[in-house]
């Protein structure tokens, strides 16, 4: 069974068991985050898409850490006038274990 869900403006398609890194969510190490935003269910009975969502369907996931992803090096150069600008950031993620998926 997979499922397809929508969080912090990007989609991912998802089953149970999986591990997955996704945009910074507000939870504890430990503690459980529900998606209601499921954009596709799919499994051996077949395929359900959503318009624009599946009304009922749920995924349950685990928060397994909060992380900070590798260092992304911004380089920005003018060539012939002397000009560098090297930047560089680490963005924050969250970790999941996707423990469910409940297709209404």
């Amino acid at each position: 069974m997979f499922a397809v869900i929508r969080t912090g403006g990007k989609q991912y398609r998802v089953s149970p068991d999986t591990v997955l890194k996704v945009e910074k969510l507000d939870a504890e190490a430990g503690s459980t985050v529900t998606f209601t935003e499921i954009l596709a269910v799919g499994g051996e009975g077949g395929t359900t898409i959503g318009a624009p969502t599946v009304a009922g369907a749920t995924v349950t996931a685990t928060v397994i850490a909060q992380d900070r992803l590798d260092t992304v090096i911004i380089f920005k150069k003018r060539r012939r006038q002397n000009s560098r600008r090297k930047n560089g950031h680490r963005q924050p993620v969250t970790v999941l274990r996707i423990a469910a998926i409940n297709a209404a």
